[in-house]
C-alpha cells in the first residue's frame, strides 16, 4: 500500500477527519520515503490567542474538579491509548522514522505515565509543619496553576506531550500543545484520542486540550501569553536560550529539556558484553536522534583493544534502511538538514585526527529519504565537534587511564542531561553516583545513557536547562503552593516572639 494512503487510513481509523490533513500551507513529510503523506492548514496567531483563551476558561471550570476525578479522565485516556496502540505506534514509524519496536514503545510510554498519573491524582500531598505558636497549625496546600503550554520536539512526537499533559490534567490545569511542525499527524491524532476519552468522562470542559498546528511562529506567542503561566518547552539548547528570557520577561514559569551531549566510561572491571549492547543502542537507536543518544565514549586503556574491534564490527554490520519495509535497527535520519549537520560534524573531527568508521549515505530507493551507516569516531582526545551535540548517530571514542581525570573531561561539555558508567567495582560506581560524580540529572551503572522510565523524574543540568517531568515529584511544577497558618486560639501570640500591642 502506498505510505501516503496508509497514513490517511490510519488517521482515518484514530479520528482524524481528511479535511484535517489536506488542502493546507504545512507540507507534512516522511522521512521513510521524503514524500508528502499530508498538507495541514495552518492556524494564525490570532487563532492561537483565541484557543489559550479558550484553555484558560476551561481551566477555570476544571481546577474545581476533585483530583481523582481529574484522574477519572486520564484513566479513560490510558484505555483509548492502549485502543489505539497499533495504529498510533504505525503512526510514529511512518511520521519520525522509529523502527516500529520503538513506536510502539513510545506509546506504551503514554500508557505507563497514564497510569502513573491516575494513581497521583489521589496522592497530591502537602505537609503539616511545626509551629512555634500555641494554638496555630501550619501546612501547605498545592494548587493548580492555569494553562499549560507544551512545545514538543518531532523525535519523541507523542510521548513528550503525555508526561507533561498527564500530571498537567490530574493536577487540575488545562494544556495548550504545539508539535514540531514537522510530526503534526501525531498530535492530531493523540487531540481525536483525547477527545474520545473526554467523552467518556462526561463533564470535561471544552478546550482542556487545544492544539496548534503551524510554524514556531504560534510558539512565540504561547510563550508569550500572559494566561500561560508554565510552558515546557522540549528541543535545542539554542531553542531555549530563546524562549527562558521571554518567560523570564514576565515571570513565567519554565520546565527545559533541551540538549544531550551525553557521555558514559567504559572502566577496566566491565562486563564488556553488556557494555556493548547498551552502546550499541544508546548510541545507533533512533538513528541517534533521541536527547539522551549516547555521544561521547570513554574508554579505558586497558580494555579499549578488546572491546573497539568489537563496536566497529557493530557499526559495520548493523542494519540499515526503511522501518516499514524491512526488519533495519536503524531507520533514517529526519530531513537533509540533519544529514547535512552530520556530516559537517564528522569532517571537523576528520581534521582533529579523529578516525571515522561509517557515516556514509545508505542509498535506497528513496531518494528524498536520507539514510546513513552510524558513526564510530576513535578520536584522540575530547575537542571540537566531540564538545557539541550534533543530532545524528555519531559516537565519539577516547582512551583514558585516570579516573579522576575522565570524571573530569565527562563533566567538560555544556550539556548535563544523560550519563553511564560500566564497572563492577563499587568505588567506583558510588563515586560516579556521588557529587564528585557525574553533573548529569540521569547517571546510570551499568545500563546505557537511553531508556528512561516513567516512575523517574527526567531532566537535566546546565545547558540542559535544568527541567524535570514525568515521575517522582515532577508534579510540583505544575501545581502553586500555599502556606496556610490557622489561629484556632483566643490570642495572637507573633512568630519569632515580636510584641505589637496596641491598645
Amino acid at each position: 500500500m502506498d505510505i501516503r494512503t496508509e497514513t490517511q487510513e490510519l488517521l482515518e481509523r484514530l479520528g482524524v477527519s481528511k479535511s484535517q490533513i489536506s488542502g493546507g500551507d504545512l507540507s507534512v513529510r516522511t522521512p521513510v520515503t521524503g514524500q508528502e503523506i499530508a498538507a495541514i492548514p495552518s492556524m494564525s496567531a490570532a487563532e492561537t490567542s483565541s484557543a489559550i483563551e479558550e484553555a484558560h476558561e476551561a481551566f477555570r471550570s476544571w481546577r474545581s474538579v476533585p483530583a481523582p476525578k481529574r484522574g477519572e479522565l486520564v484513566r479513560l485516556l490510558g484505555e483509548e491509548l492502549r485502543a489505539a496502540k497499533a495504529d498510533l505506534g504505525r503512526l510514529v514509524s511512518i511520521e519520525v522514522g522509529k523502527i516500529p519496536s520503538e513506536g510502539l514503545g513510545e506509546v506504551q510510554e503514554m500508557i505507563d505515565i497514564c497510569d502513573f498519573a491516575v494513581g497521583l491524582s489521589r496522592q497530591l500531598y502537602g505537609l503539616t509543619i511545626a509551629t512555634e505558636r500555641p494554638g496555630h497549625r501550619m501546612m501547605e496546600t498545592w494548587h493548580p496553576l492555569g494553562v499549560v503550554g507544551v512545545i514538543s520536539a518531532f523525535n519523541f512526537p507523542v510521548a513528550v506531550w503525555s508526561w507533561n499533559a498527564a500530571l498537567a490534567l490530574v493536577c487540575g490545569n488545562a494544556v495548550v500543545w504545539k508539535p514540531s511542525e514537522k510530526t503534526p499527524l501525531t498530535a492530531l491524532a493523540c487531540a481525536a484520542i483525547f477527545a474520545r476519552a473526554a467523552e467518556r468522562a462526561g463533564g470535561v470542559p471544552a478546550g482542556l486540550l487545544k492544539v496548534l498546528m503551524g510554524d514556531r511562529a504560534l510558539g512565540e506567542v504561547l510563550v508569550d501569553h500572559p494566561k500561560v503561566p508554565l510552558v515546557s518547552a522540549t528541543g535545542s539548547t539554542r531553542m531555549g536560550r530563546e524562549v527562558a528570557p521571554r518567560l523570564a520577561k514576565r515571570f513565567a514559569r519554565a520546565i527545559l529539556e533541551l540538549g544531550g551531549n551525553n557521555g558514559g566510561i567504559v572502566c577496566p572491571s566491565a562486563d564488556l558484553d553488556m557494555a556493548l549492547r547498551a552502546i550499541a543502542f544508546g548510541a545507533m537507536g533512533t538513528a541517534g536522534q533521541r536527547c539522551t543518544t549516547l555521544r561521547r565514549l570513554f574508554v579505558h586503556e586497558s580494555v579499549y583493544d578488546a572491546l573497539l574491534p568489537r563496536l566497529r564490527r557493530a557499526y559495520e554490520t548493523v542494519t540499515v534502511g526503511s522501518p516499514l519495509e524491512t526488519n533495519a535497527l536503524v531507520g533514517p535520519l529526519i530531513d537533509r538538514a540533519a544529514f547535512d549537520g552530520m556530516r559537517k560534524a564528522l569532517d571537523r573531527a576528520a581534521s582533529e585526527g579523529g578516525k571515522v568508521t561509517g557515516g556514509e549515505r545508505v542509498e535506497t530507493k528513496h531518494a528524498d529519504a536520507y539514510y546513513v551507516r552510524p558513526a564510530l569516531v576513535e578520536m584522540p582526545r575530547q575537542a571540537g565537534p566531540v564538545l557539541e551535540e550534533t543530532f545524528a548517530p555519531i559516537l565519539y571514542v577516547m582512551k583514558y587511564s585516570d579516573f579522576d581525570e575522565v570524571i573530569a573531561e565527562h563533566n567538560a561539555v555544556g550539556a548535563g542531561l544523560s550519563s553511564s558508567i560500566f564497572t563492577r567495582d563499587l568505588s567506583e560506581s558510588e563515586r560516579f553516583l556521588s557529587a564528585e560524580g557525574s553533573d548529569c540529572g540521569i547517571a546510570n551503572v551499568n545500563i546505557g545513557t537511553s531508556g528512561a522510565e516513567i516512575g523517574g523524574a527526567f531532566g537535566g543540568e546546565k545547558e540542559t536547562g535544568g527541567g524535570r517531568e514525568s515521575g517522582s515529584d515532577a508534579w510540583k511544577a505544575y501545581m502553586r503552593r500555599a502556606t496556610n497558618t490557622i489561629n484556632y486560639s483566643k490570642a495572637l501570640p507573633l512568630a519569632q516572639g515580636v510584641s505589637f500591642d496596641i491598645d
